[in-house]
């Protein structure tokens, strides 16, 4: 098995993993994903220009991040294998991105464009069903950080961070986990000290 097919393997079992799929059904998918390519530290999606895919991460890692008024990184989402990225904002809204998506290791992104899921939802409504789940999860999620954010101690944060992102946590660069918790390098090394 080449890796392009190991890629497609593995982003079907993730699909099965929600919904069942007819073997009709995988070759309408298949024919619609795009793979990209992307080295360490290259960029996926850049603010200026509408989020027009959905984004599975094949291998590798990437993050997304907005920089405010004072060129502050705020990383916004951190995905590895198996995981989705993407300016949902921009995708649903088709407004331009205010983000960056960018590897952080080298990663195999495969994407479907919107009018191509579009068509699925269409030909493959269990599509439709899979994203209406991935979609409703990811505003949950985004309700539980912002309320954590507010209410949580960033010490407390950080150690739900590692308990629930392990194998994030020993692969990302501390300067973006701290940007992902709300705080600068150099005070999420000085919590991690006082707490040993």
């Amino acid at each position: 098995m080449n890796m392009t097919e190991q890629y497609f393997k593995t982003f079907i079992e993730h699909l099965r993993e929600t919904i069942e799929l007819t073997t009709s059904d995988i070759d309408k998918i298949l024919e619609v994903v795009e793979i990209v390519k992307l080295k360490r530290k290259e960029f996926l999606l850049t603010p200026g220009q509408p989020s027009r895919h959905m984004r599975f991460i094949a291998e590798g890692s990437a993050r997304s991040y907005y920089l405010d008024e004072n060129s502050q990184e705020h990383t916004l989402q951190i995905g590895i294998e198996n995981w989705w990225i993407n300016d949902l904002y921009s995708f649903l809204t088709q407004k331009d991105s205010q983000m960056y998506i960018q590897a952080i290791e080298s990663a195999v992104i495969l994407q479907i464009s919107q009018s191509n899921l579009e068509k699925l939802y269409r030909e493959v409504p269990e599509v439709s069903t899979f994203f209406r789940i991935k979609i409703q999860n990811a505003y949950v999620a985004l309700q539980e950080r912002m309320i954590e954010n507010l209410s949580a101690e960033v010490y407390i944060r950080y150690q739900k961070f590692i308990k629930d992102y392990r194998d994030i946590e020993q692969r990302v660069p501390q300067y973006i986990v701290a940007s992902y918790l709300g705080v600068t390098p150099e005070f999420l090394s000085y919590l991690k000290k006082k707490h040993l």
